[in-house]
């Protein structure tokens, strides 16, 4: 039996973990659980992608809906619901997760890890080294860096939490001149609030003064004034973390793969972290599969994980920056100057155009593993779409460039295939 060794028991780590155990790999996980209380700001479609991903437990008692409201460009809207994730209840869920599906758990700081061809060696404070032909880097943010990758402007979030008086659940946005803001209270008056600037251009003070330097700051700010109310605070706590954009220069190996944050981490403000972690942590255990089962095959597998990660870094890096640009009073400072115009001009969203579609072969998923197919290319896809709804695209768009009626090409669909693929193709330009 392969010995596989994850580091890292967050949402990507364990989401491979549970991936391995369904595929019958022993899995060891080792993390070191996280030491400061933080609340995060999740989507429906988040909370979605974590049951999908079997982290049941783990969502059972730590997700808050909340209306967000948001504060940019000078207007004032409400926004779709955020769900407050409680990382420490979450943590504590996703343990027992684990612990329910056969994972071994080891708590630990990881010291050093030594790797060759041969294998991994894992030396971690106060217990016994472990060894490992295969291992799963999702330390996020912490894991060692594989040399130079693709970097957008350094950022850092200063998070500051204190008790507060009891009231409702809620969440906020706020565009500053130099940053922007996400606020957050529950219940149980539990206060966060993140402020994310600029580290070349913020002009901090040391970090003695840092706290009252955030508290000064947030009360020049009518939002946050009118969010938190006057009620005294109480057990201030900050907490300062790296929120640059990173792409790993390299995100897999014929015995090592990397997910999640150590990966690839993206701006806070594209409110998708969590998502684009379990993205490229629920198709690692098939290419994890493919590299340990069908070697051959492990080139392949190889390219599916890089141009995925690659791909879902720069779409969300696209959506920053139009969010970035959508600030229009402060163009010319540095914090806004920057970031609207990174990582490039490219557009996110691409005109649909049933015309310009393409077929060809790529790597895809089957049955547990990286295989070949033939895939539809479009501008939203280009790495392309397999299938929907169970029906391969490829021989259907191919019928329809050459002419063929719909009718006859979705003939001998169900009535959901027939409606789920009429759907795509409409959103693709078609016109029947």
């Amino acid at each position: 039996m392969t010995s596989i060794v994850i580091l890292g028991a967050g949402p990507a780590g364990a989401a491979v973990a549970l991936g391995l155990r369904r595929l019958g790999y022993a899995v060891t996980l080792v993390s070191e659980w996280r030491r400061f209380a933080a609340l995060e700001g999740v989507s429906l479609r988040v909370l979605e992608a974590l049951r999908g991903a079997g982290l049941h437990h783990a969502l059972s008692e730590a997700a808050l809906p909340s209306q967000r409201q948001v504060n940019w460009n000078g207007q004032q809207h409400a926004q779709n619901v955020e769900f407050l994730l409680d990382r420490p209840t979450f943590d504590r869920g996703l343990r027992e997760d684990l612990r329910l599906a056969g994972v071994e758990l080891v708590e630990g700081r990881v010291l050093s890890v030594q790797s060759a061809a041969s294998g991994h060696r894992i030396d971690i404070d106060g217990r016994q080294a472990l060894a490992a032909d295969f291992l799963v880097e999702a330390r996020g943010r912490q894991a060692p860096a594989l040399g130079k990758g693709l970097r957008g402007p350094e950022t850092v979030s200063l998070l500051n939490r204190w008790q507060g008086a009891p009231g409702n659940t809620a969440s906020a946005v706020e565009s500053l001149e130099d940053g922007w803001a996400w606020m957050a209270r529950r219940a149980d008056g539990q206060c966060y609030w993140q402020w994310t600037v600029d580290v070349s251009s913020a002009g901090l003070p040391g970090k003695a003064q840092l706290l009252d330097y955030c508290r000064q700051r947030r009360q020049d700010s009518a939002v946050a004034r009118a969010f938190f109310g006057d009620e005294p605070e109480a057990d201030l706590r900050l907490h300062a973390r790296s929120s640059t954009a990173i792409l790993s220069p390299q995100v897999c190996g014929d015995n090592w793969i990397r997910v999640g944050d150590a990966a690839m981490a993206v701006d806070p403000l594209s409110g998708n972290g969590i998502f684009q972690s379990l993205s490229s942590a629920l198709q690692a255990p098939a290419v994890i599969n493919t590299l340990l089962c069908k070697p051959e095959r492990a080139a392949l597998a190889r390219r599916f994980h890089q141009q995925r990660v690659e791909q879902l870094f720069l779409r969300f890096a696209r959506i920053g920056r139009d969010f970035y640009a959508d600030e229009a009073r402060w163009p010319d400072q540095p914090f806004w100057q920057v970031r609207r115009r990174w990582p490039d001009a490219e557009i996110a969203h691409a005109e649909a155009d049933f015309n310009a579609l393409r077929i060809e072969r790529a790597p895809v998923l089957r049955d547990g593993f990286v295989d070949e197919a033939e895939v539809v290319i479009t501008a939203d896809q280009p790495l392309g779409i397999w299938h929907v709804q169970g029906v391969e695209l490829a021989p259907l768009v191919r019928r329809l460039m050459c002419r063929e009626s719909a009718e006859q090409v979705l003939a001998g669909l169900t009535v959901e295939q027939g409606r789920m693929v009429r759907s795509w193709l409409l959103a693709q330009g078609f016109k029947p």
